[in-house]
């Protein structure tokens, strides 16, 4: 039934499509946000319009303005006048839309995922309507991922300089998201709580889309609305596990952590007690995604397995050469054929006059296609569900038949590509390059498997 390399490439690509379509805000937001009369319904909570004087959405985040503009829709021309609907949203640059009443900046140039002066002064703007808020006012957060580079300000005793520095070795390091925003949220006046604490109004709410997996609220985008845990011996603690410590680009980060209490949470001031108490609603995720796309696969014919992963999945070529074991299995032995996975790998970079270029899914693939040596009957896709994959224009990669031909037809070792980092080169050459532009949601990596048996 699924027997040419063609119809497996055509196939995990509409799969993958298919999960990704399931989690874009245009979608998610009508599901979960609606009014009904006077009331605004988010989820299965309500609040009073009529006791609602303004309303403020602000947030970051690759997939935020597509939020921002949802919810826009949602509230209607009526509401947006009445309520005087105003906002701020950091988004990149390739991510800028089209918005009726709220203001979307570009914080970052698409492709550059660091802080940048522009964003700093897009959270200023944003930190400026917040403090501005009054008790009769509701605060409508979104935040996605994307948000820690997008929302940058950092502390006075640290330059935006340093905090880019520090977010390159982190990055380099093969930090994962967990670490990297243990690490950042201590050296940010915004993030671990940072705009609830600043935020004025008598209700708060975020909305969120999670790129981190386990759906950890301090974690997504550094927690900017939740009262974090992280100290600053837990973010020493990182950059010793990573060998960052004695680094001198990031000495003054270091000195600013080890002058402050080993037990103490950055943020000296408690958040304000509504702001404490206030709701997160996580929309989509990365489960969600999978198991859309596993829809898709049955709709196809598929016979499929899902999974996804709720912890840090280790060292991206270790995934990817479980991944090809596994679909090597499912082509040549009875059971599913067609895997459906999610997750967020790491990838440690070598230095950087060695480096080529790429992306963890770039990177996951390559190792797929050295581990399978024989791609006869297998198509997988492995590629960012928010268009990226790393500094590269790329959403990820596919290896198919074809694929492995080409390589062979121009005496590729995708170990050596591998080695530099340079998994985008390779697939540049043999044609595995996916591209998709940016999707305007972000919840972690999406690899869709689809054989055809023997």
């Amino acid at each position: 039934m699924h027997s040419t390399t063609a119809k497996l490439r055509v196939d995990v690509e509409r799969i993958w499509r298919a999960g990704v379509a399931a989690v874009l805000p245009e979608r998610l937001i009508p599901e979960h946000v609606q009014v009904d009369g006077d009331r605004l319904v988010i989820c299965d909570d309500e609040y009073d319009l009529r006791r609602i004087r303004r309303i403020a959405i602000v947030g970051a985040g690759k997939a935020a303005g597509a939020m921002g503009i949802a919810l826009e829709q949602v509230l209607g021309p009526q509401l947006l006048a009445e309520k005087d609907v105003h906002g701020w949203i950091n988004v990149p640059a390739d991510c800028v839309l089209p918005a009726q009443r709220i203001r979307l900046h570009a914080a970052r140039p698409a492709g550059m995922n660091e802080p940048r002066p522009e964003g700093v002064e897009g959270t200023r703007r944003i930190l400026e309507i917040v403090e501005k808020l009054i008790a009769d006012d509701l605060c409508i957060c979104v935040l996605t991922g994307g948000g820690s580079a997008l929302l940058p300000a950092p502390v006075p005793e640290i330059s935006l300089a340093e905090k880019l520095q520090l977010t390159k070795l982190l990055s380099a390091a093969g930090a994962n998201i967990e670490q990297l925003n243990t690490v950042r949220s201590q050296v940010s006046s915004v993030k671990c709580g940072g705009l609830a604490r600043q935020c004025r109004a008598g209700q708060l709410v975020t909305l969120l889309i999670s790129d981190v997996l386990g759906d950890r609220l301090d974690i997504i985008a550094s927690g900017p609305t939740v009262e974090s845990k992280a100290t600053a011996a837990d973010a020493l603690q990182v950059l010793a596990d990573l060998r960052l410590t004695h680094e001198l680009a990031v000495r003054g980060v270091v000195d600013y952590l080890r002058q402050r209490s080993p037990t103490k949470n950055k943020c000296d001031q408690p958040v304000p007690t509504r702001a404490r108490h206030s709701p997160h609603y996580v929309l989509g995720n990365n489960a969600a995604a999978v198991d859309a796309a596993g829809v898709e696969a049955e709709r196809l014919g598929y016979s499929h397995a899902m999974t996804s992963a709720t912890k840090a999945e280790g060292a991206a070529e270790d995934v990817g050469r479980h991944l090809a074991k596994m679909a090597v299995k499912m082509r040549d032995e009875p059971g599913p054929d067609c895997l459906i996975s999610g997750g967020e790998p790491t990838v440690t970079l070598v230095e950087e006059s060695r480096r080529g270029r790429g992306g963890r899914n770039q990177q996951l693939c390559l190792a797929v296609l050295e581990e399978l040596g024989d791609c006869h009957g297998i198509a997988f896709l492995s590629a960012g569900t928010d268009g990226e994959d790393g500094p590269t224009n790329a959403a990820g990669a596919i290896v198919t038949e074809s694929v492995m031909q080409l390589s062979k037809l121009q005496q590729l070792e995708p170990h050596d590509f591998l080695e530099q980092n340079d998994a985008y080169t390779f697939f540049q050459k043999t044609g595995g390059l996916f591209f998709t532009g940016p999707t305007h949601t972000n919840v972690c990596d999406l690899r869709v498997i689809a054989v055809a048996r023997r």
